[in-house]
């Protein structure tokens, strides 16, 4: 190889891994030997692939990588982020990555692979399904952080692909706004919930994006003058009354987020007072409502405008105080009150817990459940965990346990309740299948209509013009859809066949 061939391929390495570690709130020594050596080894295996735009594959990775460093993921998390496709695109044995990485990056690397490989086809009635079942078969958390920051990847890179696959963009795109965008938002993961929103949009609804974006740039000038000049007078006041560590910024509304606003004031962006907002973060809860002491004795706030999500948070765990203001000048203002752990926990949702406190250790299991209420219906903690345990050794999904999710051979997601059968899944799909159902095949093999089905299994049923259920299967339904079904044709079939012998 030319040596400015190899100098050139040193570089890029060198490039990619200082943009990942900038990102990273804190990491060892350790931590970088870890991401290199998964670095070198996703590159090396996918040396001979190329995306739709012609950079190498490993522009990918390093951008799902990065996109989990920003997040705040710890190191085995953005390791397995690099490597998350070395099992189901190139020729690496599981045996490879296991010896190379261990037992817990592999799992990961194989949840991502297993989440992948599900279908979505726009049906409205299997979206909350499979965002369930996301959740549920992600036995560690850290998996759907790979797979929200994989598609946050691919979302942004979408204009290449709809240059020659139109269709396949606008699939992605509305699965990333049906599925991968409310799951971010359950997660608490505000930033990422905001990101594939506006990265999916524009290929959905490309004339109302246009709209969108041009009556934000209509209004944002003046709102942000505005702001400008609120955030200065805030400074003094806050700084007369003793308040010093403070932190403020401007949030601009995301441009989905906004159209949907939209829609319910008729288009109308007079008619949107939080287009966009002034934050302030400072260090404690009790500094929050001092905040908003200050700012409503200099203000006047618009009445029943006030939400409280520190006292009452929302279901995903976030936290704020919001007020709006009137500015003396005609116009109208958000603030935003929060404290910094707030903030990230806003933005990072989840994933801010993967972070490290101030001495450098992960944060403990214990505090989480403490932070994020809303959790606690999500996951089981296992009894008496130390406070030196990594909250991830102890972060199981139980929250679906009642329930099961299943697949047809097309892809498509179905619900059923625990220990369903495959007549329960072919009465869910249609009547007429429940009723001349003759078999069923689970994963591919024959299977009887009394087996317990599974989360994850790809049921076929056969049918047959002739077939009519029998009693028995009476003792093998599970739901009340499919015995209501069974309970009518044998009635029928019994007032026939009295019928006939008269």
């Amino acid at each position: 190889m030319p040596e400015e061939i190899i100098k050139k391929e040193t570089e890029d390495n060198t490039n990619d891994l200082r943009a990942i570690f900038d990102l990273m709130q804190k990491h060892s020594e350790e931590d970088e030997k870890l991401i290199t050596k998964a670095y070198k080894f996703a590159k090396e295996a996918h040396k001979n692939f190329e995306r739709l735009s012609g950079d190498p594959y490993i522009v990918h990775l390093v951008g799902t990588a990065k996109n989990l460093a920003e997040i705040k993921a710890d190191a085995e998390t953005i390791a397995a982020g690099l490597l998350h496709d070395v099992l189901e695109d190139t020729t690496t044995k599981k045996e490879d990555v296991v010896r190379e990485f261990g037992d817990d990056i592999t799992f990961m690397i194989e949840g991502v692979t297993k989440l992948g490989k599900i279908k979505y086809h726009g049906v409205e009635r299997h979206a909350e399904s499979l965002r369930k079942l996301f959740i549920a078969t992600a036995r560690d958390i850290r998996v759907l952080l790979i797979k929200l920051a994989d598609r946050l990847n691919n979302a942004a890179t979408l204009e290449s692909l709809h240059k020659v696959r139109p269709e396949k963009s606008r699939r992605i795109a509305l699965e990333t706004l049906e599925i991968y965008a409310p799951l971010a938002n359950r997660l608490g993961m505000g930033h990422i919930k905001g990101e594939l929103e506006d990265l999916a949009f524009p290929y959905i609804l490309p004339n109302e994006y246009k709209e969108t974006v041009r009556l934000r740039q209509k209004k944002s000038k003046e709102i942000m003058k505005r702001l400008e000049k609120i955030n200065r007078l805030l400074c003094k006041r806050l700084a007369k009354a003793g308040i010093t560590k403070f932190k403020t910024d401007f949030r601009v509304k995301h441009i989905y987020s906004l159209f949907l606003k939209l829609q319910k004031k008729n288009m109308d962006i007079d008619k949107i007072y939080d287009l966009s907002a002034l934050r302030i973060m400072v260090p404690t809860t009790e500094d929050c409502y001092r905040v908003l002491g200050i700012i409503h004795n200099t203000w006047r706030p618009l009445p029943e405008r006030l939400k409280d999500y520190i006292a009452v948070p929302k279901p995903n765990g976030y936290q704020s105080i919001h007020t709006v203001i009137f500015t003396g000048d005609g116009g109208i203002v958000e603030i935003q009150i929060r404290s910094e752990q707030m903030h990230n926990e806003a933005e990072y949702g989840i994933a801010a817990h993967l972070a490290y406190d101030e001495s450098g250790k992960k944060k403990t299991g214990g505090e989480l459940s403490k932070k994020l209420k809303w959790i606690t219906q999500l996951i089981e903690w296992q009894k008496g965990v130390h406070e030196s345990e990594s909250f991830l050794d102890n972060l199981k999904t139980d929250f679906f346990n009642n329930q099961i999710f299943v697949f047809t051979p097309k892809g498509d997601v179905v619900e059923l309740p625990e220990g369903a059968s495959p007549l329960d899944f072919a009465y869910l799909i249609h009547t007429d299948i429940g009723s001349h159902a003759f078999g069923a095949k689970v994963n591919g093999k024959m299977a009887s209509f009394d087996t317990a089905l599974k989360n994850g299994d790809i049921v076929e049923i056969i049918t047959r013009e002739k077939s009519t259920p029998s009693p028995k299967w009476l003792e093998y339904a599970k739901t009340s859809e499919a015995i209501k079904r069974i309970r009518i044709s044998l009635g029928n079939t019994k007032k026939n066949k009295e019928r006939l012998e008269r």
